[in-house]
């Protein structure tokens, strides 16, 4: 009998081939299981450190550090560049809204001012206001003084009021010259006025006066303010008709205006009426003031 023969050198070689490239799949798989696995877990890692760099607790201390922080701390914080870049873009952001709001409050204030310029806060001590009453310490009560000057606008100005704080008189920082009041400081004033009218007849007197007096008559009370400006400048003006009875004893009439005006430093204010002879400077009766509002 033959012996049995063994495998030829051809199939061998196949054999080893077979086996080489089984053996190198095999290793391929799991080289890339293995770095595949690796790389998850890194991936995980950073991204878990990546957001505690931003969640750790000493994050306010680092913000506030970030510029006295030496170079071997920066080294040995695997976080620090996170911190740093958001530190910066903080600090940025709050300095901006800094200067945001401070801008808007020096606006604000500059506002403000410029709206009270030339005026002062006002206490107890600093208020300003006058009232003026008629004086009767005259000759004749038919007669108050009037200036006539044809530079005081149309009428005739009163000049004669009370300030000496008689009766209901007053001055509170506020001058009084030749019937007129200076204001002293720029602002918004309410002024008013009352003139009272009366006529008394007489049996003794000239019968062409009594008829003329007893016509219709046009009463008129004004308010001027006097500026740099040569002339008045008229701020109000209330006026009527009026006829009286000659069964009457007397003929009454008030005149009551007021307003509030904006007013300067060294303004003066005034009244005028149409008719000074029948004027009655009562000191309940006409009077003349104005104060700061």
């Amino acid at each position: 009998m033959l012996p049995a023969a063994g495998p030829s050198p051809g199939q061998a070689c196949g054999a080893v081939l077979v086996a080489a490239v089984l053996l190198q799949s095999v290793c391929v798989a799991v080289t890339f299981l293995y770095f595949t696995n690796e790389l998850k877990q890194l991936r995980d890692t950073y991204s878990k450190s990546g957001i505690a760099c931003l969640t750790g607790e000493e994050m306010g201390n680092f913000i506030q550090n970030l510029d006295l922080i030496e170079s071997e701390d920066r080294a040995a914080d695997p976080c620090w560049q996170v911190k740093w870049h958001l530190g910066k873009l903080i600090k940025k952001m709050m300095s901006r809204s800094y200067e945001e709001n401070t801008s808007a409050v020096n606006a604000e204030r500059a506002l403000m001012l410029s709206h009270t310029e030339g005026q002062q806060p006002r206490g107890p001590s600093s208020r300003i206001a006058a009232h003026l009453t008629g004086n009767n310490n005259r000759k004749s009560s038919l007669s108050p003084r009037i200036d006539s000057s044809p530079r005081r606008g149309s009428g005739q100005k009163i000049n004669n009021w009370e300030s000496s704080r008689k009766g209901h008189s007053f001055l509170y920082n506020v001058e009084l010259r030749n019937g007129e009041l200076v204001i002293p400081q720029t602002g918004f004033y309410y002024i008013y006025s009352q003139t009272y009218f009366r006529f008394r007849e007489s049996e003794d007197e000239d019968s062409g006066l009594l008829a003329q007096i007893r016509n219709p008559k046009q009463l008129v009370q004004y308010v001027y303010k006097l500026t740099n400006y040569p002339e008045p400048i008229l701020l109000m003006k209330s006026a009527r008709t009026s006829c009286w009875s000659k069964k009457a004893e007397y003929g009454l009439y008030s005149i009551y205006q007021g307003g509030v005006f904006q007013l300067k430093r060294d303004d003066r204010v005034f009244v005028s009426v149409s008719d000074a002879d029948i004027v009655d400077m009562d000191k309940e009766a006409s009077f003349f003031g104005a104060f700061m509002i």
